[in-house]
Protein backbone atom coordinates (compact mmCIF):
# COMPACT_ATOMS: atom_id res chain seq x y z
CA UNK A 1 0.00 0.00 0.00
CA UNK A 2 1.35 3.37 -0.57
CA UNK A 3 0.64 6.36 2.66
CA UNK A 4 0.73 9.57 1.87
CA UNK A 5 1.58 12.52 3.65
CA UNK A 6 -0.94 14.28 6.00
CA UNK A 7 -2.38 17.51 5.24
CA UNK A 8 -1.65 17.54 1.30
CA UNK A 9 -4.50 17.70 -1.29
CA UNK A 10 -3.88 14.21 -1.91
CA UNK A 11 -4.01 12.56 1.09
CA UNK A 12 -5.54 9.44 2.83
CA UNK A 13 -8.56 10.74 5.14
CA UNK A 14 -10.45 9.18 7.35
CA UNK A 15 -13.42 10.49 9.04
CA UNK A 16 -15.05 9.07 12.34
CA UNK A 17 -18.46 9.98 13.01
CA UNK A 18 -18.63 9.68 16.72
CA UNK A 19 -15.21 10.43 19.22
CA UNK A 20 -15.25 8.80 22.07
CA UNK A 21 -13.21 6.40 23.42
CA UNK A 22 -13.25 4.08 21.01
CA UNK A 23 -12.84 6.49 18.16
CA UNK A 24 -9.62 7.93 20.17
CA UNK A 25 -8.49 4.41 19.75
CA UNK A 26 -8.87 4.08 15.63
CA UNK A 27 -7.62 7.69 15.09
CA UNK A 28 -4.38 6.42 17.08
CA UNK A 29 -3.98 3.76 15.13
CA UNK A 30 -4.65 5.14 11.71
CA UNK A 31 -2.37 8.02 12.64
CA UNK A 32 -0.05 5.53 13.53
CA UNK A 33 -0.55 4.52 9.47
CA UNK A 34 0.09 8.56 8.25
CA UNK A 35 -3.76 8.51 7.70
CA UNK A 36 -5.05 11.95 8.22
CA UNK A 37 -8.15 12.13 11.01
CA UNK A 38 -10.99 13.87 10.96
CA UNK A 39 -13.46 13.15 14.17
CA UNK A 40 -16.35 14.75 14.17
CA UNK A 41 -18.81 14.62 17.43
CA UNK A 42 -21.72 15.93 18.81
CA UNK A 43 -19.75 18.71 21.41
CA UNK A 44 -16.34 19.47 21.93
CA UNK A 45 -13.22 18.13 23.38
CA UNK A 46 -14.27 14.65 22.53
CA UNK A 47 -11.64 12.40 23.60
CA UNK A 48 -10.65 11.43 19.70
CA UNK A 49 -11.08 15.35 19.10
CA UNK A 50 -7.60 15.19 20.96
CA UNK A 51 -6.20 13.18 18.88
CA UNK A 52 -7.56 13.92 15.43
CA UNK A 53 -5.55 16.02 12.50
CA UNK A 54 -9.18 18.36 12.81
CA UNK A 55 -12.11 18.17 15.01
CA UNK A 56 -15.88 19.30 14.66
CA UNK A 57 -18.77 19.07 16.53
CA UNK A 58 -22.27 19.47 14.78
CA UNK A 59 -25.27 17.90 15.45
CA UNK A 60 -24.99 14.41 14.15
CA UNK A 61 -28.37 13.40 13.51
CA UNK A 62 -28.87 16.53 11.50
CA UNK A 63 -28.56 15.53 7.77
CA UNK A 64 -27.56 18.88 5.90
CA UNK A 65 -24.55 19.50 8.57
CA UNK A 66 -23.51 15.66 8.59
CA UNK A 67 -22.86 16.04 4.80
CA UNK A 68 -21.70 19.79 5.04
CA UNK A 69 -18.70 18.62 7.02
CA UNK A 70 -18.45 15.32 4.30
CA UNK A 71 -18.38 17.46 1.36
CA UNK A 72 -16.51 20.10 3.27
CA UNK A 73 -13.57 17.32 3.78
CA UNK A 74 -13.55 14.97 1.05
CA UNK A 75 -12.92 11.64 3.34
CA UNK A 76 -11.42 8.86 2.03
CA UNK A 77 -13.45 6.79 3.99
CA UNK A 78 -16.26 7.31 6.42
CA UNK A 79 -16.40 5.34 9.75
CA UNK A 80 -19.35 5.91 11.49
CA UNK A 81 -18.45 4.71 15.68
CA UNK A 82 -21.66 5.59 17.41
CA UNK A 83 -25.34 4.74 16.67
CA UNK A 84 -26.54 8.61 17.03
CA UNK A 85 -26.34 9.73 13.32
CA UNK A 86 -28.48 10.68 10.07
CA UNK A 87 -28.26 7.13 8.43
CA UNK A 88 -29.84 9.58 5.61
CA UNK A 89 -26.63 11.59 5.06
CA UNK A 90 -24.90 8.11 5.36
CA UNK A 91 -26.99 6.94 2.68
CA UNK A 92 -26.52 10.07 0.16
CA UNK A 93 -22.80 10.35 0.76
CA UNK A 94 -22.32 7.01 -1.01
CA UNK A 95 -24.35 7.93 -3.61
CA UNK A 96 -22.09 11.30 -4.14
CA UNK A 97 -19.18 8.22 -3.99
CA UNK A 98 -17.59 8.18 -0.66
CA UNK A 99 -16.57 5.21 1.20
CA UNK A 100 -18.52 4.61 4.19
CA UNK A 101 -17.35 1.22 6.71
CA UNK A 102 -18.76 -1.03 6.43
CA UNK A 103 -21.43 0.23 4.14
CA UNK A 104 -24.52 2.93 4.25
CA UNK A 105 -27.36 -0.31 4.43
CA UNK A 106 -24.95 -2.03 7.23
CA UNK A 107 -24.91 0.89 9.48
CA UNK A 108 -28.95 1.63 8.81
CA UNK A 109 -29.56 -2.71 9.41
CA UNK A 110 -27.44 -3.13 12.34
CA UNK A 111 -28.59 0.91 14.17
CA UNK A 112 -31.60 -0.54 14.55
CA UNK A 113 -32.66 -3.60 16.68
CA UNK A 114 -35.97 -4.44 14.02
CA UNK A 115 -33.28 -4.55 10.92
CA UNK A 116 -30.85 -6.34 12.24
CA UNK A 117 -33.15 -9.16 13.86
CA UNK A 118 -35.63 -9.42 10.75
CA UNK A 119 -32.23 -9.60 8.65
CA UNK A 120 -30.46 -12.03 10.74
CA UNK A 121 -33.68 -14.20 11.69
CA UNK A 122 -35.95 -14.00 8.72
CA UNK A 123 -33.28 -13.23 6.21
CA UNK A 124 -30.50 -15.29 6.85
CA UNK A 125 -31.87 -17.87 9.06
CA UNK A 126 -30.00 -17.40 11.84
CA UNK A 127 -30.98 -18.93 15.40
CA UNK A 128 -31.76 -16.27 17.70
CA UNK A 129 -34.44 -15.99 20.79
CA UNK A 130 -38.60 -15.57 19.63
CA UNK A 131 -39.56 -11.53 19.56
CA UNK A 132 -42.18 -9.46 18.86
CA UNK A 133 -42.18 -5.48 18.11
CA UNK A 134 -44.65 -3.35 19.99
CA UNK A 135 -45.27 0.24 19.41
CA UNK A 136 -47.63 1.03 22.80
CA UNK A 137 -48.46 0.41 26.13
CA UNK A 138 -51.44 -2.19 25.43
CA UNK A 139 -49.27 -4.16 22.34
CA UNK A 140 -46.53 -5.04 25.37
CA UNK A 141 -49.06 -5.93 27.58
CA UNK A 142 -49.98 -8.62 24.83
CA UNK A 143 -46.22 -9.55 23.59
CA UNK A 144 -45.53 -10.45 27.03
CA UNK A 145 -48.18 -13.16 27.56
CA UNK A 146 -47.56 -14.31 23.93
CA UNK A 147 -43.44 -14.71 24.18
CA UNK A 148 -43.94 -15.75 27.82
CA UNK A 149 -42.75 -14.31 31.04
CA UNK A 150 -39.69 -13.55 32.08
CA UNK A 151 -39.43 -11.39 28.43
CA UNK A 152 -36.72 -8.97 27.95
CA UNK A 153 -37.65 -5.15 26.47
CA UNK A 154 -36.05 -3.37 24.91
CA UNK A 155 -35.72 -0.31 22.13
CA UNK A 156 -35.71 -0.96 19.05
CA UNK A 157 -32.96 2.14 18.51
CA UNK A 158 -30.81 3.11 21.93
CA UNK A 159 -27.46 3.29 22.60
CA UNK A 160 -25.27 1.22 25.36
CA UNK A 161 -28.13 -1.11 26.05
CA UNK A 162 -30.06 2.16 27.80
CA UNK A 163 -33.75 1.49 28.25
CA UNK A 164 -33.54 -2.26 28.54
CA UNK A 165 -35.29 -4.23 31.67
CA UNK A 166 -36.77 -7.91 31.98
CA UNK A 167 -40.13 -8.34 32.76
CA UNK A 168 -40.59 -11.04 35.15
CA UNK A 169 -44.73 -10.93 35.30
CA UNK A 170 -47.34 -9.21 33.60
CA UNK A 171 -46.87 -7.23 36.67
CA UNK A 172 -43.68 -5.50 35.48
CA UNK A 173 -44.69 -4.68 32.24
CA UNK A 174 -45.71 -1.17 32.92
CA UNK A 175 -42.21 -0.08 34.54
CA UNK A 176 -40.78 -1.33 32.12
CA UNK A 177 -42.31 0.81 29.57
CA UNK A 178 -41.38 3.77 31.70
CA UNK A 179 -37.58 1.99 31.70
CA UNK A 180 -37.43 2.09 27.78
CA UNK A 181 -39.38 5.43 27.13
CA UNK A 182 -36.05 7.20 29.32
CA UNK A 183 -33.70 5.36 26.76
CA UNK A 184 -30.98 7.28 24.92
CA UNK A 185 -32.63 7.10 21.53
CA UNK A 186 -35.79 6.11 19.75
CA UNK A 187 -38.25 4.77 21.75
CA UNK A 188 -40.71 4.95 19.96
CA UNK A 189 -41.04 0.48 19.11
CA UNK A 190 -39.94 -1.84 21.13
CA UNK A 191 -38.70 -5.21 20.61
CA UNK A 192 -39.92 -8.28 23.57
CA UNK A 193 -37.74 -10.97 23.51
CA UNK A 194 -37.77 -14.43 25.12
CA UNK A 195 -35.96 -14.48 28.14
CA UNK A 196 -32.74 -17.39 26.87
CA UNK A 197 -31.44 -18.47 30.59
CA UNK A 198 -27.87 -18.56 28.87
CA UNK A 199 -24.95 -20.24 30.55
CA UNK A 200 -23.02 -16.92 29.23
CA UNK A 201 -22.75 -13.94 26.77
CA UNK A 202 -19.86 -13.41 24.45
CA UNK A 203 -18.60 -10.54 21.68
CA UNK A 204 -16.76 -12.89 19.00
CA UNK A 205 -14.77 -9.82 17.08
CA UNK A 206 -14.85 -10.51 13.37
CA UNK A 207 -12.69 -8.50 11.17
CA UNK A 208 -13.44 -9.14 6.86
CA UNK A 209 -11.94 -7.73 3.67
CA UNK A 210 -13.04 -8.41 0.15
CA UNK A 211 -10.90 -11.23 0.54
CA UNK A 212 -10.64 -13.02 4.28
CA UNK A 213 -12.51 -13.05 7.53
CA UNK A 214 -10.79 -13.72 11.04
CA UNK A 215 -11.99 -14.03 14.35
CA UNK A 216 -10.88 -12.75 17.78
CA UNK A 217 -10.56 -15.02 20.71
CA UNK A 218 -14.23 -15.30 22.29
CA UNK A 219 -14.65 -12.12 24.72
CA UNK A 220 -16.84 -13.05 27.83
CA UNK A 221 -18.06 -9.62 29.46
CA UNK A 222 -20.52 -7.98 32.62
CA UNK A 223 -22.25 -4.94 32.10
CA UNK A 224 -24.70 -2.93 34.41
CA UNK A 225 -27.15 -0.94 33.63
CA UNK A 226 -25.85 -0.81 29.88
CA UNK A 227 -22.64 0.27 30.58
CA UNK A 228 -19.72 -1.62 29.84
CA UNK A 229 -18.22 -3.07 33.12
CA UNK A 230 -15.67 -5.90 32.56
CA UNK A 231 -14.43 -8.15 29.64
CA UNK A 232 -11.77 -10.88 29.53
CA UNK A 233 -9.95 -13.13 26.59
CA UNK A 234 -10.58 -15.93 25.78
CA UNK A 235 -13.83 -16.98 26.88
CA UNK A 236 -14.27 -20.68 28.02
CA UNK A 237 -16.46 -22.59 25.47
CA UNK A 238 -16.63 -25.93 23.84
CA UNK A 239 -15.36 -26.41 20.10
CA UNK A 240 -18.79 -27.07 19.07
CA UNK A 241 -20.50 -23.74 20.47
CA UNK A 242 -17.42 -21.80 19.25
CA UNK A 243 -17.87 -22.90 15.79
CA UNK A 244 -21.33 -22.34 15.67
CA UNK A 245 -20.98 -18.70 16.85
CA UNK A 246 -18.11 -18.26 14.20
CA UNK A 247 -20.71 -19.92 11.31
CA UNK A 248 -22.98 -17.64 12.56
CA UNK A 249 -20.59 -14.50 12.64
CA UNK A 250 -19.12 -15.01 9.09
CA UNK A 251 -23.31 -15.83 7.74
CA UNK A 252 -24.39 -12.26 9.24
CA UNK A 253 -21.46 -9.89 8.17
CA UNK A 254 -21.13 -11.79 4.93
CA UNK A 255 -24.56 -10.80 4.25
CA UNK A 256 -24.16 -7.06 5.72
CA UNK A 257 -20.57 -7.09 3.37
CA UNK A 258 -18.20 -4.19 3.41
CA UNK A 259 -14.92 -3.89 5.40
CA UNK A 260 -14.66 -3.25 8.61
CA UNK A 261 -14.74 -5.26 12.60
CA UNK A 262 -17.90 -6.16 13.67
CA UNK A 263 -18.79 -7.11 17.38
CA UNK A 264 -21.34 -9.96 17.08
CA UNK A 265 -23.02 -10.49 20.73
CA UNK A 266 -24.36 -14.15 21.14
CA UNK A 267 -26.05 -15.92 24.20
CA UNK A 268 -24.72 -19.47 24.63
CA UNK A 269 -26.95 -21.88 26.56
CA UNK A 270 -24.67 -25.02 27.01
CA UNK A 271 -23.73 -25.88 23.15
CA UNK A 272 -26.38 -23.63 21.33
CA UNK A 273 -25.48 -20.47 20.43
CA UNK A 274 -28.06 -17.53 19.75
CA UNK A 275 -27.11 -14.27 18.05
CA UNK A 276 -28.41 -11.68 19.97
CA UNK A 277 -27.17 -8.19 18.19
CA UNK A 278 -24.06 -6.99 16.54
CA UNK A 279 -22.40 -3.76 15.80
CA UNK A 280 -20.33 -2.53 12.81
CA UNK A 281 -17.52 -0.90 14.50
CA UNK A 282 -15.12 -1.92 17.50
CA UNK A 283 -16.82 -2.70 20.40
CA UNK A 284 -16.57 -1.98 23.83
CA UNK A 285 -15.78 -5.11 25.33
CA UNK A 286 -12.98 -5.43 23.00
CA UNK A 287 -10.99 -3.21 24.92
CA UNK A 288 -9.07 -6.20 26.49
CA UNK A 289 -7.73 -6.50 22.92
CA UNK A 290 -4.83 -3.57 23.61
CA UNK A 291 -3.30 -6.40 26.13
CA UNK A 292 -4.24 -9.37 24.21
CA UNK A 293 -3.66 -9.53 20.92
CA UNK A 294 -0.19 -7.88 18.49
CA UNK A 295 -3.21 -6.17 16.57
CA UNK A 296 -5.98 -4.83 18.59
CA UNK A 297 -9.50 -4.62 17.47
CA UNK A 298 -8.66 -1.06 16.12
CA UNK A 299 -5.27 -2.19 14.43
CA UNK A 300 -7.50 -4.55 12.80
CA UNK A 301 -10.24 -2.24 11.84
CA UNK A 302 -7.84 0.11 10.31
CA UNK A 303 -6.38 -2.66 8.54
CA UNK A 304 -9.59 -3.57 7.13
CA UNK A 305 -10.76 -0.21 6.61
CA UNK A 306 -7.59 0.25 4.10
CA UNK A 307 -7.71 -3.34 2.62
CA UNK A 308 -4.72 -4.91 4.20
CA UNK A 309 -3.88 -8.52 5.37
CA UNK A 310 -5.41 -9.06 8.76
CA UNK A 311 -2.84 -12.04 10.60
CA UNK A 312 -2.30 -11.06 13.87
CA UNK A 313 -0.96 -13.21 17.19
CA UNK A 314 -3.48 -13.63 20.11
CA UNK A 315 -0.95 -13.35 23.06
CA UNK A 316 -2.54 -15.04 25.88
CA UNK A 317 -5.24 -14.38 28.84
CA UNK A 318 -6.15 -10.92 29.61
CA UNK A 319 -8.83 -8.79 31.05
CA UNK A 320 -9.89 -5.56 31.35
CA UNK A 321 -12.28 -3.59 33.76
CA UNK A 322 -13.89 0.36 33.18
CA UNK A 323 -14.15 2.61 35.72
CA UNK A 324 -17.20 5.17 35.97
CA UNK A 325 -16.89 8.55 37.42
CA UNK A 326 -18.93 8.35 40.88
CA UNK A 327 -19.54 12.28 40.43
CA UNK A 328 -20.80 14.83 37.90
CA UNK A 329 -17.99 17.01 36.79
CA UNK A 330 -17.29 19.93 33.90
CA UNK A 331 -13.42 19.61 34.87
CA UNK A 332 -12.90 15.98 35.80
CA UNK A 333 -9.43 14.44 38.07
CA UNK A 334 -8.75 11.03 38.17
CA UNK A 335 -6.67 9.69 41.18
CA UNK A 336 -4.79 6.06 39.86
CA UNK A 337 -2.84 4.49 42.39
CA UNK A 338 0.66 3.33 41.79
CA UNK A 339 0.05 -0.29 42.02
CA UNK A 340 -2.23 -0.19 39.31
CA UNK A 341 0.88 0.70 36.74
CA UNK A 342 2.40 -2.72 37.32
CA UNK A 343 4.52 -4.56 35.09
CA UNK A 344 1.66 -6.08 33.26
CA UNK A 345 -0.85 -3.56 32.98
CA UNK A 346 -2.11 -0.64 31.32
CA UNK A 347 -4.20 2.19 32.15
CA UNK A 348 -6.22 4.22 29.71
CA UNK A 349 -8.29 7.27 30.95
CA UNK A 350 -10.73 7.99 28.11
CA UNK A 351 -10.34 11.76 28.48
CA UNK A 352 -14.07 12.52 27.87
CA UNK A 353 -14.69 16.60 29.48
CA UNK A 354 -17.28 16.04 31.66
CA UNK A 355 -18.18 13.04 33.82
Amino acid sequence: MLFTTPLQEDSIKIMLLGSGELGKEVAIEASRLWIEVIAVDKYENAPAHLVANRSYAIDMQNKEAVLEVIEKEKPTFILPEVEAISIEALFQAEARGFHVIPNAEAVNKTMNRKNIRVFASEELGVKTSNYKFVTSLEELRVAGEEIGFPCVIKPVMSSSGHGQSVARSADDIEASWEIAKEARGDASELIVEEFIPFDYEITLLTTRTENETVFCEPIGHIQKDGDYILSWQPMPMSNEALQKAKDIAKTVTDGLGGRGIFGVEFFVKDDEVYFSELSPRPHDTGMVTLITQSQSEFALHVRAVLGLPLDFKFYGAGASGAFKAKHESSNPKILVQNSAFSQNSFVRVFGKPQS
